[in-house]
């Protein structure tokens, strides 16, 4: 047995060896694929569980790494102009008028491809320095009851304030760029003195003034409130989660507020982020936002989800007055005193 035992003690720190191999190599291997990956830097309005999705996905499928730089709008404008010589970013993925602040303080450059050249124009920058990617419309969400309480369901902005006895739910304008857009193109169609007038006459029937977006169509859903002046993709949410409403898209138009991205100057990795930007309005990046419970509309007029809203025909209003931040600010200051905070 003793002539045995020197072989066993070999065999024995030889299984240890290749255990601990098993264990560690694949982690060590998954390191050092991690290190060789190229990386994308993306500075984003979005929330960032929206962008987190996209990025997560895009690296199932690309060697890539996404890496998420959330940023108040403000902020992610001084970020750029800060580094313009030399950046850091690669990608700003953000609502239309960020991106069109970018553009003008010279921070985007043309980009161009055959993916982004169907965009329709509505949805793109004129000279290409951004794409929109997707879309959010303002539409009406009403409880399947509303008629025991209204002999009409309302289908147009004027209809809301016909009837004094509906209760409207909305999210205020100072909590949500989507909400806030929706004042700046009523005023940039109407005027500022037709518009802050209607909302005036709405303020009454107002029940609540929300913090966030889900609120109004959660109202709705709960009886709380007759009527949401929403955004589409947080109605469709609850819908599919069998909440008792519809959504009703008004007659007269209705205001939708736009995400795009556009490709930094200078960016250190152009040819990956220019990859990137033809991924994110692709089939792929629609399907992992619906499997997060995010559901817009595509620029894409290839995409389904495009064909099924245009077959709607719904008419989308342009904000083409209201378009600075002195402009917003001064508006938004003037429907604080001249409704919101007005005696009902």
């Amino acid at each position: 047995m003793r002539r045995y035992l020197p072989i066993l003690l070999m065999s024995f720190f030889i299984l240890i060896i290749v255990l601990a191999g098993s264990i560690y190599l694949p982690g060590y291997a998954d390191e050092k694929k991690a290190e060789s990956m190229k990386n994308i830097t993306v500075y984003t309005t979005l929330p960032v569980e929206q962008a987190a999705v996209l990025a997560l996905e895009y690296e199932k499928y690309q060697s890539v790494r996404i890496n998420v730089v959330p940023l108040a709008e403000n902020d992610l404008i001084l970020k750029l102009k800060t580094e313009s010589l030399n950046p850091q970013a690669d990608i700003v993925l953000a609502t239309k008028t960020v991106l069109e602040q970018a553009k003008k303080n010279n921070l985007l450059e043309q980009v161009t491809s055959e993916q982004l050249d169907i965009i329709p124009k509505r949805f793109k920058d004129e000279n290409n320095y951004w794409y929109g990617l997707w879309y959010d419309p303002m539409i009406f969400v009403v409880n399947k009851d509303i008629q025991k309480i209204s002999p009409q369901i309302p289908t147009s902005w004027r209809d809301l304030s016909r009837d004094s006895k509906l209760r409207i739910g909305i999210t205020d304008f100072l909590a949500a760029e989507a909400s806030a857009n929706l004042l700046y193109t009523l005023t940039s169609v109407n005027g500022e003195t037709q518009t802050l007038a209607f909302l005036k006459k709405l303020h009454p029937q107002v029940v609540q003034y929300s913090k966030f977006l889900a609120t109004p169509v959660r109202m709705v859903g709960m009886g709380e409130a007759d009527v949401a002046i929403a955004v589409q993709s947080e109605a469709s949410r609850y819908i599919k989660d069998s909440f008792p409403i519809k959504i009703v898209y008004p007659t007269d138009g209705t205001a939708y507020l736009l995400t795009g991205a556009g490709l930094v100057t200078k960016s250190i990795h152009k040819s990956e982020a220019k990859t990137f930007i033809d991924w994110l309005m692709q089939n792929n990046a629609q399907n992992a936002l619906q499997k997060s419970k995010f559901y817009y509309v595509p620029t894409n007029p290839e995409l389904p989800e495009y064909k099924e809203f245009n077959q709607k025909n719904i008419e989308l209003l342009e904000n083409k007055e209201i378009v600075t931040l002195e402009q917003k600010h001064r508006l938004l200051d003037k429907w604080i005193q001249t409704v919101r905070i007005s005696s009902k």
